[in-house]
Parts: C-alpha cells; sequence; structure tokens
C-alpha cells in the first residue's frame, strides 16, 4: 500500500500479519457492541455500562501491546476505528430506540460514517490504506462516548439530578458531534489531496 502521508512515524512499522493479540482484542470489541446495543434497547443500562467499561479499557489495551509486542498491522488500522465508528452509531441507534435520545442524531452521526465509508473505498481503489487518525477525530469520538455514558447513566437514576445530567450529555453530545464531523471535513480533504489528478 501507499503510504498516506509523507511524515515520519514513530514506533513500529505496520506489517501485513493479522492473527495478533491485538487484533483479536479489536474483534471482540465488535463482537461485544450487538450485546451492548440489545442492553440499552432493554433498559438493562447497569449490565450495558459494565460491558461498555470493558470495551473501553480494551481500546486502550490493545494499541499498548501492539506497541510492546510489536504486533502493529495494517488490519488492526483498519479494525481498531472501525470498532470505536459501530460502538458509536449502534449506541446511539440503542439510546433513540429506547427513546434516551432524539433519532436525528442518529442520521447525523450514521451519515458522517456513511461518507467517510466511501472515502474509504475510494482510497482504496487507489491502494491506499487508511487515513491517519487526527486528534480532532480522537475528541469527537472521546466526547461521544462521554455523552453515550451519561445518557446511560440518567437512565438508571431517576432523580433531581437526572435532569442535570440529561442537559450535560446533551451538551457534551452536541460538541462530540461537530468536532467528529470536523474530522470528517479533515479527513475528507486529506483524501481529496491524494484522489486529486496530479498535473
Amino acid at each position: 500500500m501507499k503510504n498516506n502521508t509523507g511524515e515520519t512515524t514513530y514506533g513500529p512499522e505496520p506489517r501485513d500479519i493479522y492473527f495478533t493479540v491485538p487484533n483479536l482484542i479489536s474483534a471482540l470489541r465488535i463482537i461485544s457492541i450487538p450485546f451492548i446495543t440489545v442492553l440499552v434497547i432493554h433498559h438493562h443500562m447497569v449490565a450495558a455500562l459494565v460491558v461498555l467499561g470493558v470495551s473501553a479499557i480494551s481500546d486502550g489495551l490493545d494499541g499498548l501491546i501492539a506497541r510492546a509486542c510489536n504486533q502493529v498491522s495494517k488490519m488492526g488500522q483498519i479494525l481498531d476505528p472501525v470498532a470505536d465508528r459501530l460502538l458509536i452509531f449502534c449506541s446511539c441507534l440503542a439510546l433513540g430506540l429506547a427513546g434516551i435520545i432524539p433519532l436525528w442524531a442518529l442520521i447525523v452521526v450514521g451519515l458522517r460514517d456513511f461518507l467517510l465509508g466511501i472515502l474509504i473505498l475510494l482510497l482504496a481503489q487507489d491502494s491506499y490504506g487508511p487515513l491517519p487518525v487526527h486528534f480532532v477525530g480522537k475528541a469527537g469520538t472521546a466526547l461521544l462516548m462521554s455523552a453515550i455514558v451519561m445518557f446511560i447513566f440518567a437512565d438508571i437514576w431517576h432523580d433531581s439530578f437526572t435532569q442535570t445530567l440529561n442537559l450535560v450529555a446533551i451538551s457534551v453530545g452536541i460538541w462530540g458531534i461537530c468536532l467528529y464531523w470536523l474530522a470528517g471535513f479533515i479527513y475528507a480533504w486529506q483524501g481529496y489531496t491524494l484522489l486529486r489528478p496530479r498535473k
């Protein structure tokens, strides 16, 4: 695959290996997403938080193991962001079906990932690998995940604190969506610079 940027990278070079511990962890994270979705839809919020917490811990763990054990792979560079996007989309879907958040939030988040999916396919046609993750995208993902956790906590408690937590979750979620889309525009520009005809 062609190098997507001309920047100097640090750490192990991604290799064409598939059966690694980090890839297994990422695959298990993806497998856990339907369970989280079903638990949230049926308002089993405590169990959903436990599975979500394990998933969040594994998200950082796979990267640490990959770097420490020289198991950084091209497959891992695809699986990790796919797991994050599926988790956010399916969590929003579950919260929407449970009547906790409006479904327009799901549409806004899903549309961004759908458009980026098309970009990834276009890049793959020219033998480009996944675009490097931008810190704006990481920040947007972190805010959206924080909002999802807050909405789940707010559904568990039924007191005066719930309304306040809901308002905070809405604010964090709006900021997260804005950064999520900003990162999408950044990725789109990076993809355009790679795919535009060279003179």
